[in-house]
């Protein structure tokens, strides 16, 4: 679909078409417009006990609690956000895991109920010593029934306040969100056990009072630490989602950002089963139909260079669309075109380097000299290889890295090819690839096969450096990028 209507790229207009980076600094009108429910929000908010929310950053985990939270507070349900700031002294100085757990029980209980009274203007009803809360750890929702019906009794309570409480002695239903837990992480082992604790602590707390609800959100690098040095956290596999997008449903966020700034509708799962190539004249209003390069990449749609240089990560659409557009604007362009998008490819790529660097840092400190050490050798060149890797040619390029220097987890434990190979997909650096017969690219990211790198069988996959990355790996080589990056296939 076009439009008559010309665009001015101003910084107002790209904030409101693309949105903002992270969900907690929009618009809560315009996000609730532009975001698509999926079966990962199905799930999270499911009426269970415990819902842990993993993923990378970027993939919109804050965004799927924004708007649980909204609609929690639409039926009147009690809902509290729980934040890092709210528990970053909890348990920090305990050594005793035990007891670490048991802090972390009385301390979420008291937290809860304090942000609780606050959210329906009550005073505090018990002291706050810690130790009356651990008189209630098996007892918390009755105590708070309680202590709402003397409220509606003694008539403390009215308006909006008075539904949300009249609704929980109907249901008995609390709702507790804990998000943005990587927020200082640095992969100590003092960290881990902090949030193996908590995670043992709300299985219980939510097994004891049936009908208080916890959704945690976790990085993915986090959750992968803690879940392989704690055997406890086995028993909460049910209740752990893996948030991950393809890259048809972000063609679709992105198609239904530019038709809702059009004040136009879009039906999300109309469009579900539809092809890509017959959903990109919605793209047109925004950017130019093809992208007229050269190489693997001449007169290919616009849409499918996109979906080729994102992580199938939502934030790295934004980014590379705000830049682009910002472009576009200082060149008096009213689309974005192929030297707009072409222009930001390299300030995109080092920019995921960065990030990715900021990200896993605390986990391999060594990790910038292990990503720029994987740039394209002189020979690797000369034989038209260098992002495309064998396992076999994969092992050998890390085996002759690490010969300028070994590299070391935080976890003390020394890096093996095997190791970093494991490492550089987890963190979404590399890729699982196969080549279609119709020439583009069957793409596989950590989230989608956790066992691809396992060595136990061979899938026929082989190893790809993420094309996000490559401008910032061959600076003084960009131009023959086009000719090497196959595009993602449709997905």
């Amino acid at each position: 679909m076009d439009t008559l209507q010309n665009i001015t790229f101003t910084d107002e207009v790209v904030s409101k078409l693309f949105g903002k980076e992270a969900a907690e600094d929009e618009d809560f009108a315009r996000l609730q417009a532009y975001y698509i429910k999926s079966r990962t929000h199905e799930r999270l908010t499911a009426d269970l006990p415990l819902r842990i929310l993993v993923g990378h950053k970027g993939i919109g985990k804050s965004a799927i609690f924004t708007i649980a939270r909204h609609e929690d507070k639409e039926n009147n349900r009690v809902s509290i956000l729980i934040r890092p700031d709210d528990i970053a002294n909890l348990g920090k100085n305990e050594d005793d895991f035990d007891n670490l757990i048991r802090l972390w029980k009385t301390g979420l209980l008291q937290i809860i109920t304090n942000k609780i009274c606050e959210s329906i203007h009550l005073q505090f009803p018990i002291s706050q010593d810690i130790k009356e809360y651990g008189r209630l750890v098996t007892q918390f929702l009755p105590f708070v029934k309680q202590f709402f019906q003397k409220k509606l009794e003694d008539k403390g309570i009215s308006g909006t306040d008075k539904l949300v409480v009249e609704n929980f002695l109907r249901i008995n239903r609390i709702i507790v969100y804990v998000d943005d837990l990587d927020r200082g992480w640095e992969s100590k082992k003092s960290d881990i056990r902090r949030i193996s604790a908590l995670l043992n602590a709300v299985r219980d707390l939510s097994n004891d009072n049936r009908g208080l609800q916890f959704r945690i959100s976790l990085r993915t690098d986090v959750f992968y630490l803690v879940r392989t040095s704690d055997e406890s956290t086995d028993k909460i596999g049910d209740s752990v989602i893996w948030h991950n997008w393809t890259n048809h449903e972000i063609l679709l966020l992105l198609i239904k950002r530019i038709e809702t700034y059009f004040g136009r509708g879009f039906d999300v799962d109309k469009n579900r089963h539809v092809e890509q190539r017959n959903l990109a004249n919605y793209l047109n209003p925004i950017f130019e139909k093809y992208f007229t390069d050269r190489g693997k990449w001449e007169n290919k749609p616009m849409y499918v260079i996109l979906m080729s240089l994102i992580r199938k990560r939502p934030r790295d659409l934004v980014k590379l669309c705000n830049a682009a557009s910002k472009c576009a604007y200082e060149n008096d362009k009213n689309k974005i075109d192929t030297d707009s998008l072409k222009s930001v490819f390299v300030n995109y790529s080092h920019d995921r380097i960065q990030d990715t660097v900021n990200e896993y840092r605390s986990e391999l400190k060594d990790i910038e000299r292990l990503l720029l050490n994987m740039k394209p050798s002189s020979q690797e060149r000369k034989a038209g290889k260098g992002y495309i890797y064998t396992t076999t040619e994969l092992h050998a390029k890390l085996n002759c890295i690490m010969q300028q220097g070994s590299f070391f987890f935080t976890n003390g434990k020394v890096a093996t090819a095997k190791s970093l190979h494991h490492f550089l997909y987890k963190i979404n650096f590399i890729t699982a690839r196969k080549e279609r017969k119709d020439g583009f690219i069957d793409r596989k990211y950590f989230e989608e096969n956790k066992y691809l790198t396992s060595g136990i069988a061979d899938f026929g996959y082989d190893w790809e450096i993420h094309p996000a990355f490559r401008w910032a790996l061959s600076p003084d080589d960009i131009g023959s990028i086009p000719f090497s990056v196959g595009l993602s296939a449709d997905n």
